[in-house]
């Protein structure tokens, strides 16, 4: 009886060693080697860089919220989220070096980011500031920077000329 109840306490033991607990906590970038998952793009700055992090500790960088934005409408996001939980920290726009969690931190609008979405995020709450939620819809209703970033960047310059052709 003894081997028995020795035998189940090793194999409890063994199992629950086996149970794996997700470190959620945010990453230091590398920034020799951490892209942007979605414009593959180098991580430059902490102030606007965003990682999720999955049930398996994986971890995704974008280099803009908005990037975040476009990756999570992809068959690769939801692969990366599976049926489990995804954790989101956000660079603090005004204290370098510290994360934020994107749900609970706040967004202004306004100032150049690396992708030009414009989306900054903040701990505390401003006159103008949008939650986790709204500037993913604001994003996708077009709100954005984006479209003056890329005409200064001479992105769309190419693209707009050759629709101008095919219309005459």
């Amino acid at each position: 009886m003894k081997k028995i109840l020795y035998f189940s306490l090793f194999i409890l033991l063994v199992a629950s060693s086996c149970k794996h607990e997700t470190d959620f906590s945010p990453r230091k970038i590398n920034y020799d080697r951490d892209v942007c998952a979605q414009c593959l793009m180098g991580i430059a700055e902490q102030k606007w860089a965003v990682q999720a992090i999955n049930n398996n500790g994986d971890v995704l960088w974008f280099d803009d919220i908005g990037c975040l934005n476009e990756y999570m409408k992809s068959d690769a996001w939801k692969k990366f989220k599976g049926n489990g939980k995804v954790k989101i920290w956000v660079g603090d726009s005004e204290n370098e070096g510290k994360w934020l969690d994107a749900e609970k931190a706040y967004y202004t609008f306004g100032k150049h980011t690396p992708m030009g979405y414009g989306y900054s995020a903040v701990a505390e709450k401003k006159d103008s500031s949008y939650s986790f939620q709204e500037v993913l819809k604001r994003i996708d209703e077009g709100k954005t920077m984006r479209e003056s970033f890329l005409k200064e960047h001479k992105m769309m310059g190419k693209k707009m000329k050759m629709n101008k052709k095919k219309s005459n």
